[in-house]
């Protein structure tokens, strides 16, 4: 074998287990990846059943209800557009309220209900998550500077 057919060998190798080592990164990224919807994006085009995601919008007034055990919580998301159902199992972070914003990661079940493992809810008043925020500002329900819809101030 010649020194040129070695080094055509060697480059292709080399080529050959750089593919590969970025197949497995991307593989591997794609399954940690979450993306973020609001109400109106799920409305428009649900995502697969099952697959992990965030939601984000603010808990609709009047929608909170407690199971008799106290442990599971299901409440409505809304973007004041569109409204999604939350079944959350778990304790609720102290600010958690109607009418606030909040972000739920989870999976949309089959028949439409969003299960949350997890729900972050904003830390003060004036705080929004800009996943939220920008839905919100998307669907044309908030410009900044003006209150928060379902906030009183």
């Amino acid at each position: 074998m010649t020194r040129k057919r070695k080094r055509l060998w060697l480059l292709l190798g080399s080529l050959g287990a750089f593919a590969l080592a970025v197949g497995l990164v991307l593989v591997a990224l794609n399954d940690s990846l979450v993306f973020f919807y609001s109400p109106t994006e799920i409305a428009a085009k649900p995502p697969p059943a099952e697959k992990s995601l965030r939601i984000g919008g603010l808990v609709a007034p009047g929608s909170v209800a407690k199971s008799a055990d106290g442990l599971t919580t299901t409440f409505d998301v809304t973007d004041t557009s569109h409204t999604l159902k939350v079944s959350y199992r778990g304790q609720l972070p102290d600010l958690f309220r109607e009418g606030q914003g909040i972000v739920a990661l989870g999976t949309l079940r089959a028949d439409g209900v969003f299960a949350a493992r997890e729900v972050l809810a904003k830390h003060d008043e004036n705080y929004m998550p800009p996943e939220v925020a920008d839905a919100l500002k998307k669907a044309g329900r908030w410009k900044e500077g003006e209150p928060v819809p379902g906030n009183p101030k």
